[in-house]
């Protein structure tokens, strides 16, 4: 299929769909990188708060001063922490991050700063948290840390050190999940409790007093990866993908409250309504499709109550079934919740520090002696900026529905990577991306997300040739067809976009998967049993994914899958100047495939067993 330039169902649906595809080349990297500062060490270093532990939950706050004669008409810097970041100028928020990569390869954003600062005092506030051992599977850390680089001397006095004020936040914990929310498997992040009698409010403001603060921990001088020596296990390396998109998306409707009747206009923010003392309350909201957004709860008052906030899928019965999505009668929602203290202040907006995906959100209210007026409930939609270059039209309104559903699902599962789901894992898998890949390329023509799953795929690669299924991850997982599938997006990104500069350097490291595979081939010219997972399917005769093998292996569907990657490598060979490997690989692929057909075909079915 991959091999054809007319795409596989154009003749059969031509009559129905008219796919018009405008693919746009797109520039790799928004703002440029001091050539300096990717080959000697930086003048900054990495900070992090007096008195947290490196490995253990913290929130930490940093603020500087910078005065200016003039507003510049440029202002660059370079920042990232682990685990991650915000990045205020005089009370805006510029930049969240970084990007997710690993220890050898930790991304760091490039910002422009200019259009915040202003002649006079400008204050610069950055929110750094570690969620430790409560960290989604998908994020890499060594210890609590932040950074920030000037890309010039022009820019240089905000460089961070011990002249940065720094403050441990106490006021913020975690919520751990556990099989009482969420059923099945989650590798995604924790809930998060904020209790606001504790909460430093305005500490991003350029007028709010740090006098308090103490002088940031300075660790080890920051660099960039290929370096002599590094001074900080962080081997920094600049992001090449854009800002993720944030967008105002306001809840659609209630379709149940208890306790407290809201307003028709309170889902448009325009209709507080107050939950009177000693009482609880509890509003569930229907978005009417699945999205993930950073959600904003305004309070005022309330001083004593307990606010909680639960995000889900969909709702669930008595015994736990989703069903019919769309219907509320008799459901409960169940799943991942942020809990939020009021101390009685007006207008206070709590944000949990990390997106949340859900297609119903619950808010449940508990107050003391003091009334709680609920002032807004909002959210921020976010995700990799993808535009939709392409056009579908149908004279079928149910395939026009489910091009609009399968942009949509395109859309939540693409953000810093490649994700599985947004809600239960976050991890992008190989054989999940090539697919997400191809519609990228396709629907947007934006390629910066396609060529970062390659990288961080090819970072996981281990010294036997395989790479991991699934990356970045803390907890390695091999899945040996996935290595492949890692190749077929290569041969993918060369056949759509050229991108030979970009391809070229990967050549070794795929050479490395095709031999891993070649050493197990047995002398009956099929693969004999594979280590680690082959999973293929989950299809019903497949246990846990694998497919029917002998005791030896030998089996038809995944040495037809090596086979697949031979080709789709011969042509890169081919396209790179190395016709005899080519010529090996495409001759060990059909060696391979007549030997599956030859001992595996059964006539009578017309299946390969």
């Amino acid at each position: 299929m991959w091999a054809m330039r007319k795409p596989f169902w154009f003749g059969r649906w031509q009559p129905l769909i008219l796919l018009v595809f405008l693919l746009q080349g797109l520039s790799t990297s928004s703002q440029q990188v001091g050539p300096n500062l990717l080959i000697h060490y930086w003048q900054s270093h990495w900070i992090t708060c007096p008195g947290a532990a490196p490995h253990d939950f913290s929130v930490c706050y940093f603020r500087k001063a910078l005065s200016l004669p003039s507003a510049p008409e440029h202002f660059v810097v370079h920042v990232s922490a682990d685990n991650r970041y915000q990045l205020f100028v005089n009370g805006t928020r510029v930049a969240r991050g970084p990007s997710r990569g690993d220890l050898d390869h930790w991304r760091f954003e490039t910002i422009d700063l200019a259009p915040q600062l202003r002649t006079g005092t400008n204050v610069l506030a950055a929110v750094v948290w570690n969620f430790a051992d409560s960290a989604p599977l998908a994020q890499f850390s060594q210890q609590s840390g932040f950074v920030l680089q000037g890309d010039t001397s022009a820019e240089s006095a905000i460089n961070t050190n011990h002249s940065w004020r720094a403050l441990l936040d106490p006021s913020q914990s975690v919520i751990n999940t556990s099989d009482e929310h969420i059923e099945g498997y989650y590798a995604a992040g924790p809930g998060e409790r904020v209790d606001g009698s504790r909460y430093p409010w305005g500490w991003q403001a350029s007028d709010y007093d740090n006098s308090s603060w103490k002088p940031a921990a300075q660790l080890g001088t920051a660099g960039p990866r290929g370096i002599q020596d590094t001074h900080s296990r962080w081997m920094l390396v600049a992001d090449t993908l854009p800002p993720q998109e944030e967008t105002l998306q306001r809840l659609a409707r209630v379709v149940r409250s208890e306790g407290v009747t809201p307003a028709p206009g309170f889902t448009a923010g325009g209709a507080p309504v107050t939950i009177p003392p000693n009482s609880d309350a509890s509003l569930l909201f229907d978005q009417g499709f699945e999205t993930t957004t950073y959600p904003e709860l305004e309070v005022s008052g309330g001083q004593d109550a307990r606010v909680r906030v639960t995000y889900a899928e969909a709702l669930v019965d008595s015994k736990g079934q989703k069903g019919n999505r769309n219907q509320i009668e008799g459901k409960a929602i169940q799943g991942l919740h942020d809990e939020f203290l009021p101390d009685g202040g007006s207008h206070r907006t709590f944000e949990p520090l990390w997106w949340r995906a859900y297609r119903y959100l619950q808010v449940d209210v508990h107050t003391g002696a003091a009334p709680l007026t609920l002032e807004d409930v909002r959210g921020y939609f976010t995700a990799y900026p993808f535009k939709s270059e392409a056009k579908f039209n149908s004279d079928d309104p149910v395939l026009q529905k489910i091009w609009e559903v399968g942009w949509r699902t395109a859309r939540l599962c693409a953000h810093e990577t490649y994700m599985d789901c947004p809600y239960y894992e976050q991890l992008q898998y190989a054989g999940d991306t090539r697919i997400q890949a191809l519609i990228s390329l396709y629907v947007a023509g934006d390629d910066r997300l396609v060529k970062n799953a390659i990288e961080l795929l090819g970072d996981s690669q281990t010294p036997e040739g395989l790479t991991q299924s699934r990356y970045p991850s803390s907890l390695p997982q091999y899945i040996p067809p996935f290595s492949l599938y890692w190749v077929g997006m290569m041969h993918d990104l060369w056949w759509y976009r050229g991108e030979s500069e970009f391809l070229r350097p990967w050549l070794p490291n795929m050479r490395e998967v095709l031999a891993w595979y070649r050493s197990r081939v047995t002398s009956s010219s099929l693969l004999g049993r594979l280590p680690w997972w082959p999973f293929v399917d989950w299809a019903e005769e497949f246990r846990d994914g694998d497919p029917p093998q002998e005791s030896n292996g030998q089996s038809s569907i995944l040495t037809l899958q090596f086979a697949m990657g031979l080709r789709e490598a011969a042509d890169l060979e081919s396209a790179f100047g190395d016709a005899e490997q080519a010529k090996q690989d495409r001759a060990l692929a059909d060696k391979l495939s007549s030997t599956v057909y030859r001992t595996c075909w059964d006539a009578t079915r017309a299946l390969l067993a």
